[in-house]
């Protein structure tokens, strides 16, 4: 049909058209043409997969990057934003020990 999506969103479409058609609208939305490149969206979205603790996500969005040219170094310092913003979520839950 149109886009690659994700293959737990292309089964909505013979399973559930109505639901599919919503989010893959949604999709299209987010990660089509617009402000930010095409490579930049995919390593947001690596590191919200990391930062949800999705290991098949951050394995496909990783190859999708590479696939964009994204280099190692690219994917790496994505990763370690991600790891840094979840840190500091469990250090600013657990100052509340110091209070």
């Amino acid at each position: 049909m149109s886009r690659n999506y994700p293959p737990f969103v292309s089964v909505l479409e013979q399973k559930d058209p109505k639901l599919f058609e919503i989010v893959s609208k949604n999709f299209d939305l987010a990660m089509g043409p617009g402000e930010l490149e095409p490579k930049v969206k995919v390593l947001i979205a690596l590191a919200l997969d990391a930062f949800a603790n999705s290991p098949e996500g951050v394995e496909s969005l990783s190859k999708t990057a590479r696939q964009m040219g994204a280099t190692e170094g690219e994917i790496a310092e994505t990763l370690r934003i991600a790891y840094m913003v979840s840190g500091m979520k469990t250090l600013s839950t657990l100052s509340n020990a110091f209070k």
